[in-house]
């Protein structure tokens, strides 16, 4: 099982009351209690074996049973949390395709909230994303179909197809008066979950989702940014902004790239004592360079993961905005033929000890970003977190984490809205790329005067 059993006779229950009090066993007010759920538990089993069987007989049309067992599993799971799901065998086989980086459809991570499809990232260099769809956006309707009464399975159903074949997705977005249209061509989807490139002295890394081919991504990625900047490489940006999350040992693997010991994340269950930790080993491949990473509201999951365990062994200073805070870890389990069980069954902890379930990660240094042509600060949408969605789990450390008071940096501009240009380097329409870039030479120049 990756991390991203029989049932009680009846009859037989009964029967061992029965016995029970012919013998005279008196029994314990716990016994009494278990007995007591364990009667109500079956009285509801038989209330849906009889609504199953009215459907059966009474519906206005006939039913598959095997819809009604699907829909019946899909909604048990859908009242957990957001993240637990059942997939069909067709859902299972689709998943296990994108993991590996390379699936048919537009390029969309998306959740559904009240009824309707929430974005939680466009993905880099997709349909989607040069479509100019954004985080936060809502669709409501596809090619003219109402998402609402759809479970989100079928939505992503419908939006996959052959490669391209166009869709209209109506998109509701925060700042517009009214919904609107937009037309996206259907291609396969083939996801290079790493990019990277020299920013002058400057090695800058992107990863987009955390698939079977990140780690290996960023190793290459690392030797290229090496070989190109030679001595004068000053250190790394790894911007994980808008990027969804994925497979777990990718999260590990990648921050375990940037350190050298200590534990990276650890996972726990139920039980609070069935404790998983999983430690770095020797060896930074970045050669302790000075490192920033650029998290927003679009970071979730894994890339939490990895900003949580440089962000606590001070390896690198994290700025940007607020992350997602998708806490918990889900657990698939094959079901055979039937498909799998996506099934959340630990929340995840950084280093330090903290759950960022439903707060996310705060920023070292709250750099929002800013339209540096236009200089207006850019709208970063709606509110589009863990904490938003319908039946998410609590944090058991209580309430809400804040950004580091005092420091903060709200991509201030002068009297005339433009950015004081002495202030800002690097690509013109990305502030806090620019901030970041800067943060590490002035860093790495402090280091060096501090050697002298």
């Amino acid at each position: 099982m990756r991390k991203y059993l029989g049932a009680v006779s009846i009859v037989m229950v009964a029967a061992g009351l029965v016995a029970g009090l012919a013998l005279g066993v008196a029994l314990s007010p716990a016994d009494s209690g278990a007995q007591a759920a364990n009667s109500d538990t079956y009285r509801k089993l038989n209330l849906f074996g009889d609504v199953f069987e009215r459907i059966r007989s009474d519906y206005v049309e006939e039913v598959k049973d095997s819809d009604m067992i699907e829909a019946a599993i899909r909604g048990m799971l859908s009242s957990l949390d957001p993240h637990s799901s059942y997939l069909s065998a067709e859902d299972f086989k689709n998943m296990q395709v994108q993991t590996k980086g390379e699936f048919g459809g537009l390029g969309l991570e998306v959740t559904m909230e009240n009824g309707v499809v929430r974005v939680v990232s466009p993905i880099d260099d997709t349909p989607a994303a040069r479509a100019g769809i954004r985080a936060g956006d809502y669709i409501t309707h596809l090619d003219g179909e109402q998402v609402l009464g759809m479970t989100l399975s079928d939505a992503v159903e419908k939006m996959r197809g052959p490669v391209n074949t166009k869709i209209k997705l109506t998109i509701v977005r925060e700042g517009k008066d009214a919904p609107f249209d937009l037309d996206v061509t259907r291609d396969v989807i083939k996801i290079k979950s790493v990019r990277s490139n020299l920013e002058d002295d400057i090695g800058y890394i992107r990863i987009t989702s955390f698939n079977e081919q990140t780690d290996v991504g960023l190793k290459k990625a690392i030797t290229d940014l090496k070989k190109a900047g030679g001595k004068n490489l000053k250190g790394y940006v790894l911007d994980l902004r808008n990027n969804p999350g994925g497979l777990l040992d990718q999260a590990i693997a990648v921050s375990d790239a940037f350190l050298d010991q200590g534990e990276i994340v650890q996972t726990r269950g139920r039980d609070n004592r069935d404790i998983q930790r999983y430690n770095s080993t020797r060896g930074d491949l970045a050669d302790g360079k000075t490192m920033v990473v650029l998290i927003n509201g679009g970071s979730a999951s894994a890339s939490e993961i990895v900003a949580g365990a440089l962000q606590d062994h001070e390896r690198a200073v994290v700025v940007g905005t607020q992350s997602f805070g998708k806490g918990s870890v889900q657990t698939i389990i094959p079901l055979g033929e039937d498909g799998a069980l996506r099934l959340t069954t630990a929340r995840y902890y950084t280093p330090s000890g903290r759950s960022i379930q439903a707060k996310g990660i705060a920023p070292d240094i709250t750099v929002e970003q800013l339209n540096l042509n236009g200089a207006e600060k850019a709208k970063n949408g709606p509110k589009n977190n863990e904490a938003s969605l319908k039946g998410h789990l609590e944090n058991p450390d209580g309430a809400p984490a804040t950004p580091p008071a005092g420091v903060s940096d709200k991509g201030a501009a002068n009297d005339n809205g433009a950015v004081p240009e002495a202030k800002v380097t690097g690509p013109t329409d990305d502030y806090q790329l620019s901030y970041a870039l800067n943060l590490v030479r002035g860093i790495a120049i402090a280091g060096q005067r501090a050697r002298r």
